[in-house]
């Protein structure tokens, strides 16, 4: 049977002038990206599936031209909407994600609450994977928030910050095709040795 991927962008840009969803991968994000795809776990993919955010599809683009796959849109992947406060200092965004980790029913200040965003992934992906052929592995491509969320729902935990990837992003876990096992926790992407 074959491997699904859930692979987080790694650095972006940051710039407050610009829209969160429109920001892209940092020097230092694309170099991280571009020594994943060297890897052998890269050359295995059958299938990329990014988020339509530009970080996301720039990550997926890298890892997709390493076996000349093409990289298929899924606007339902999306991070979490946290349109409603716009730009949040590092700071204040960690103790904003802490929150919304901590109280999946409801909404911080606005946001797209996590419950709902765990609901929206799960579906993405399920239906994503009813037509998918379960020995081509597969890679989704997205965010580390509604990672969490997915990850949380496979684990068959409460959604909480603890399940969270390590700060800075560019990190994957693993499940299997078949019974949806996460097989490694998170993991950067250019150390992971495969299944």
């Amino acid at each position: 049977m074959g491997f699904a991927l859930y692979i987080t962008h790694p650095q972006v840009r940051i710039d407050p002038a610009v829209p969160v969803p429109r920001w892209g991968m940092s020097d230092i994000g694309r170099a991280r990206a571009e020594q994943a795809a060297r890897s052998e776990w890269a050359r295995q993919l059958g299938r990329i599936v990014s988020s339509d955010e530009t970080k996301a599809i720039e990550t997926a683009e890298i890892l997709a031209a390493a076996n000349d796959l093409p990289v298929t849109i899924a606007r339902d992947t999306h991070e979490n909407d946290r349109s409603a406060t716009g730009f949040l200092t590092p700071p204040e965004f960690e103790k904003a994600a802490d929150w919304f980790f901590a109280h999946p029913n409801e909404s911080f200040h606005g946001w797209e609450r996590a419950i709902d965003a765990q609901t929206r992934i799960v579906s993405a992906v399920e239906r994503i994977l009813s037509d998918h052929d379960p020995k081509v592995p597969i890679a989704f491509v997205g965010h580390g928030g509604v990672g969490t969320l997915l990850k949380c729902h496979l684990a068959g935990k409460p959604i909480a910050r603890n399940g969270d990837q390590p700060a800075g992003g560019g990190n994957l876990f693993c499940f299997d095709l078949a019974n949806r096992a996460i097989s490694c926790d998170w993991t950067p992407i250019e150390i992971w040795q495969g299944v």
